[in-house]
C-alpha cells in the first residue's frame, strides 16, 4: 500500500469509551468559574477609539480632581465605573455616590457629538442627587498636537 505505507492506525490505541459526560462537566465547571470570577467588563462595550472630548480654550484652568466621572457617548450610552447604565440606573448610581461625601465633585466626560440637552439632563440629576460641583470635561486647544510641530 502505497497510500499507508507505515500502517500507523494499526498501532493506534482504541478511544476511550464512556467519556461522553466530560465535556458537560467542563462546560458546567466554567460555567461556574465565570459566574463566580468573572469580570463583567469582560464583555461589555467600553469607549470607542472615536470618543474624543470637546475642545475649549482654558479648559485646564477650572480643572479639579473628582472622584466619580461618567461618560456618555453619542449613542445616549452612559458608562460609569459600574459599567453601562441607564437613566434611572444612573440616578440610583448618582444618589449612592453622593452619599459617601459631604459635597462630591462629578466628572462628565462627554463626547463631542452629545447634546446638550442630554448633558443638561445629567448635570440637573446630579445636583439632584447630591453633588456640589458638576464639571463637563473639555480638552484645551492648546495642547492639541500641531501637525506643523512633528516636522
Amino acid at each position: 500500500m502505497i497510500a499507508r505505507p507505515l500502517d500507523l492506525a494499526s498501532r493506534l490505541r482504541p478511544p476511550p469509551q464512556g467519556l461522553g459526560s466530560l465535556h458537560y462537566v467542563n462546560v458546567m465547571l466554567l460555567v461556574i468559574f465565570f459566574s463566580l470570577f468573572g469580570s463583567r467588563f469582560v464583555l461589555s462595550p467600553g469607549l470607542g477609539v472615536d470618543f474624543e472630548l470637546p475642545e475649549l480654550d482654558g479648559a485646564r484652568a477650572g480643572a479639579l480632581p473628582t472622584p466619580y466621572y461618567i461618560n456618555v457617548l453619542r449613542s445616549g450610552q452612559i458608562f460609569t465605573d459600574d459599567g453601562l447604565v441607564d437613566m434611572g440606573q444612573l440616578r440610583n448610581w448618582l444618589k449612592a455616590r453622593a452619599a459617601r461625601e459631604a459635597q462630591p465633585t462629578l466628572l462628565i466626560r462627554a463626547s463631542s457629538q452629545v447634546s446638550l440637552s442630554e448633558l443638561v439632563e445629567i448635570r440637573g440629576e446630579a445636583r439632584a442627587a447630591g453633588f456640589g460641583k458638576v464639571l463637563v470635561g473639555a480638552e484645551d486647544r492648546d495642547t492639541a498636537p500641531n501637525p506643523a510641530d512633528s516636522k
